[in-house]
């Protein structure tokens, strides 16, 4: 039972999409580097479009989190 709970505590990051973004730019900007070899440009796309989805994210969280808010004002 202790095992489950600590895996659930363990995983329980991957529920933000933030992470989960984060996570797949990272994958990828080392398969694009040790794997794929590619362009630095290439790679620094990835690095770059992975930070502004990650952006967006949280401007979207955070109007959603103020529309949420004037709404029980």
């Amino acid at each position: 039972m202790a095992s489950i709970s600590y895996l659930r505590r363990i995983l329980a990051p991957l529920r933000s999409r933030k992470v989960r973004v984060a996570l797949a730019t990272v994958a990828a900007a080392f398969a694009a580097e040790y794997g794929l070899e590619v362009s630095s440009e290439l790679l620094l796309t990835i690095l770059s479009l992975g930070a502004s989805v990650i952006l967006g994210i949280a401007i979207e969280d955070a109007g959603a989190k103020s529309a949420h808010s004037s709404r029980t004002a």
